[in-house]
């Protein structure tokens, strides 16, 4: 009998305050550490650029953007080129940590972009890899994928074993007093990891399950206190560990429709990931309810377990019920048109969709162009 084979995912250091202790984990040589100016602004890279430095040059690269595109990644590889860089330190949200893995690829394996999109084709070696995320929400720390954007605002991915990092580090210190906007999005963007690996189509496992479940519990009961108590650490730790677990079980069952008709939100209108998830979440989830009907059930009795009592049919709607009041408890506005968008885009959005088709096919019931239209409409 045959299956998939599963990705483990990297060391970790977990704890407040950890992240110097990085520094120590690099081999000799010039480092090249990706990040993005706003976290550089707020002092969040003090500490291990500090440490770095003991025994290291830096080669520090700040100019990654929201949905980071080709020409920032291939300058990243530029400038690690031309230090010599012996290895990369990812550090910020999912765009940096993207452009990390991979800088961290094309420097060690030689390879040209263009030849590598898509799943398995990245098969060489990449320089020696650590991630420290500052959001608890993209997982990217955990997973195999790296997003990018590239002409004609189209999302694309590279999916490959080699872009799982050697180490990260989950520091929840580094998450505190972000905006709440941010803990939320980030927040609601892990919840859909997990929905949709338990329930994806392709390499469903029973590890992945179990990560999936137990990020789902961390990250619905800490979501509301970390959006209301920015210094609550206890929360914002619960939510990181929960994200980095909801990272794993992803990794090896791939998400779906949510992510699918998500990413033209964000390509086109550089909304962030997280709240673009949020806004397809409850059209896609009630398209599945029928095919998904028992592992959404059984997601729901995680949320409230007072749901066991019902049906599986009444408790798999519940769950949808459930995530909206959590979208609108941690002050996410759930519409298209809250943010701008017209419901005469849907044909476009939708078109768009069609280009995830490494996405698409993991979700529980087909979507076609014509479904995607109906489903950006239900969202406006």
């Amino acid at each position: 009998m045959s299956g998939p084979i599963l990705h483990p995912g990297p060391r970790l250091l977990i704890g407040h305050g950890r992240a110097p202790e990085l520094a120590e984990l690099l081999p000799p040589g010039p480092v090249l550490l990706v990040t993005d100016q706003a976290v550089r602004a707020m002092g969040l890279l003090d500490a291990l650029t500090a440490e770095i430095e003991r025994d290291h040059q830096l080669v520090l690269f700040d100019s990654v953007e929201a949905d980071p595109s080709r020409a920032t990644l291939l300058a990243a590889v530029e400038a690690g080129r031309a230090a010599g860089a012996t290895s990369v330190v990812g550090f910020g949200g999912g765009s940096p940590m993207d452009v990390a893995k991979l800088a961290a690829y094309l420097l060690g394996s030689g390879d040209d972009l263009d030849t590598i999109w898509g799943v398995g084709l990245a098969r060489g070696r990449r320089l020696p890899l650590a991630l420290v995320p500052t959001t608890a929400g993209t997982g990217s720390e955990a997973t195999p994928v790296a997003i990018i954007t590239v002409e004609g605002a189209e999302k694309r991915g590279v999916n490959s074993a080699a872009l799982i990092p050697d180490w990260a580090v989950l520091d929840a210190g580094l998450t505190l007093g972000k905006p709440r906007g941010l803990t939320a999005a980030t927040g609601i963007d892990a919840m859909v990891h997990a929905i949709e690996a338990y329930t994806s189509a392709r390499a469903k496992n029973p590890v992945s399950d179990m990560q999936a479940r137990e990020a789902l519990r961390l990250l619905s009961a800490n979501l509301v206190a970390a959006c209301e108590q920015p210094g609550n650490i206890a929360a914002r730790e619960a939510m990181l560990v929960g994200a980095h677990l909801a990272g794993l079980a992803f990794a090896n069952a791939p998400v779906a429709g949510v992510h699918a008709l998500a990413y033209p939100l964000g390509g086109i209108h550089h909304l962030p990931h997280g709240l673009s998830n949020a806004l397809m979440l409850r059209p896609v989830l009630s398209f599945n309810l029928a095919a998904a009907r028992e592992p959404y059930a059984e997601l729901a009795a995680i949320l409230d377990p007072t749901v066991s009592a019902l049906g599986t049919q009444a408790a798999a709607a519940q769950l949808v019920e459930q995530l909206e009041a959590l979208v609108l408890a941690s002050g996410l506005k759930p519409r298209l048109r809250d943010h701008g968008i017209a419901v005469e885009e849907a044909p476009m959005l939708a078109r768009e969709a069609m280009k995830q088709t490494r996405l698409l096919v993991n979700n529980p019931v087909p979507i076609g162009e014509e479904d995607a239209r109906r489903l950006y409409e239900a969202a406006w």
